[in-house]
């Protein structure tokens, strides 16, 4: 271990020996003793292992140190600046580097910091000139010509920034990066003609490159001269007639000079351009989302263009998955239904296919796919709980209850901060329970919904309707109805409800008073409601008008399982 330990000690004394030589200044040490030079050069590299460690207000009083004893020691300074530059402490890191460079300044490691802390300080000049100083004693160094430019662009300086891209050009010829940057400031600098020359450089220089004369007809259309851009993308079509932007440019320069028709029709063009990637055609289609939502007129030229989306690219799933996003807002279910099934038949991995299939099926009212497609995305994606829902509603629509519920407890199960969400499933639980006369679970179910929301009123309805109708928790019940009536006014099912739990408490004066508010409110309409008065009236002894009540409902309605019966016998069967 001892060996290993002095091992690693001579590895880290050279590194440290090395970053000392390249930093050592030119300092009053040479004037010092050989023991006093060691003794600085000790503490130095003393200093370095600290600052290597990460130990940096260590290295920081080490520097010091050599600093008292050697105050024109320039690598100290600069050693000191890069620790404060590491911590963010700007200022302090340039008043170091200031001196670094004042005691030595033919070094370019000072010099670069320098220039990269007055970059930090947004000291643009002083940045720049030390830029120019650089360059002045480096001339070979061209990294150096774009960090000066870039300073100069900073200060908002644009022609000084170009004449440094053109001494870059006389150092290394035309390129693309110089001559698009000089083409972007000269813009910036108003002098279009100029920026339209730089592309030229490069059209001429590359003349098949036909991406710079789709930037030169570009540049001409920004300024409305659209005559010149018309002559650079007639060029892209003779270098490349399968060009595979030019169309979609094309649809956009029709499109900008007024010429709708011949702008769709590039675009068709350029959709069906197989070399075209789909994502740019998606971009374009899912602008005509958007517009179409505004402009209806617009909705078969987005339908056509999906259909050639769909057969330029028939094994991509995105194109069938925009079609049938388009369907479905269309509310043309069946034909997004097949869509959306061969969005899953290339790839079955995306969930939020699998969902919106599912209610394009539950908009079908197609009980059987419902079932069969929540079962198969359950297989795929066992931890969504809105499957299950689907999978509930649909087994219990196929009258397999047990499948139902097996599918709406797990779900429920699933559902972590979406109260929406639980209440739908507490609810089909609920109705699913009291249909199948599980009455103490459906009465579960619709408590845990109000512990979640004690105002929902499709609940409250339900829940003292089946408490009056097994004569349970009767003033539970009339508390309910009296809250959903207050949440709900003037409904007359809400009403007959009330009506219905007065009635079971034997309060048939209260009964009454609901029972002909629902009726005032459109019940006399409802063949259930026209049997309840029938009902409540002959509570009352009012035989002959409950008779004609009971009329009135088998006129309109099948009623309840003894309404036949009470007309026949003119007499109350409960």
């Amino acid at each position: 271990m001892k060996i290993r330990n002095l091992f690693f000690f001579i590895i880290i004394t050279a590194v440290l020996l090395n970053t000392a030589c390249k930093t050592i200044s030119k300092s009053k040490t040479s004037e010092k003793s050989n023991s006093e030079r060691l003794f600085i050069d000790g503490i130095f590299i003393d200093a370095n292992k600290e600052k290597l460690l990460g130990n940096y207000q260590n290295a920081l009083d080490l520097f010091t140190a050599v600093l008292n004893k050697d105050p024109e020691n320039s690598a100290s300074f600069y050693e000191i600046a890069r620790i404060y530059q590491v911590q963010k402490k700007n200022n302090e890191a340039l008043e170091y580097a200031k001196k670094a460079v004042g005691i030595e300044g033919d070094n370019i490691w000072y010099q670069l910091l320098l220039a990269d802390l007055y970059n930090n300080n947004q000291q643009y000049k002083e940045a720049t000139e030390v830029w120019a100083t650089i360059v002045r004693k480096n001339p070979d160094k061209i990294d150096s010509y774009y960090d000066w430019a870039n300073a100069y662009i900073f200060e908002k300086k644009y022609e000084e920034a170009i004449k440094v891209y053109n001494l870059i050009e006389k150092k290394i010829g035309i390129t693309e990066d110089v001559s698009l940057q000089k083409q972007k400031l000269y813009l910036s600098a108003n002098k279009f003609d100029k920026a339209v020359e730089e592309i030229e450089k490069l059209s001429a220089q590359s003349p098949n490159d036909t991406r710079f004369y789709a930037m030169l007809a570009e540049l001409h259309n920004s300024k409305k001269l659209y005559d010149k851009a018309l002559v650079y993308y007639n060029k892209i079509l003779e270098k490349d007639p399968n060009d595979k932007f030019i169309h979609i440019s094309l649809a956009s320069y029709y499109r900008e000079i007024g010429q709708k028709e011949k702008s769709y029709q590039e675009l068709k063009t350029g959709i069906g351009n197989p070399n075209l990637d789909i994502d740019t055609k998606i971009q374009i289609l899912l602008s005509y989302y958007t517009v179409t939502e505004i402009y209806s007129e617009l909705k078969p030229q987005a339908f056509e263009l999906s259909e050639i989306l769909v057969k330029t690219h028939p094994k991509d799933p995105k194109a069938y998955s925009i079609y049938a996003d388009f369907l479905y807002r269309d509310k043309k279910y069946t034909e997004a239904r097949d869509a959306f099934r061969q969005v899953i038949i290339i790839d079955s991995s995306r969930y939020a296919v699998w969902e919106t299939l599912l209610i394009v099926e539950s908009e079908l009212n197609d009980t059987t796919a419902l079932m069969n497609e929540s079962a198969r995305a359950i297989e795929l994606f066992p931890e969504q709980p809105l499957l299950y829902l689907f999978s509930g509603i649909s087994n219990f629509q196929a009258n397999k209850t047990e499948a139902a519920i097996k599918a709406l407890k797990t779900g429920v199960g699933l559902v972590v901060d979406n109260d929406k969400l639980s209440i739908q499933f507490y609810t089909y639980l609920g109705d699913i329970y009291y249909k199948s006369k599980e009455y103490a679970k459906a009465f579960e179910a619709f408590n845990k919904i109000l512990s979640i929301d004690e105002a929902n009123i499709y609940v409250l309805n339900n829940y003292a309707y089946y408490l009056s109708l097994q004569n349970e928790d009767l003033d539970k019940a009339e508390q309910m109805g009296r809250k959903l009536n207050d949440l709900a006014p003037n409904n007359s099912s809400y009403q007959d409800t009330y009506a219905w739990v007065f009635y079971k408490l034997g309060k048939y004066e209260e009964a009454k008073k609901w029972i002909l508010k629902a009726l005032e409110n459109g019940g006399s309409k409802n063949d259930i409601i026209l049997e309840h008065h029938g009902d409540i009236l002959f509570k009352l002894g009012d035989k002959e008008n409950a008779y004609q009540s009971w009329l009135k409902a088998i006129s309109i309605g099948s009623g309840s399982e003894f309404l036949q019966k009470k007309i026949a016998d003119k007499k109350l069967y409960e």
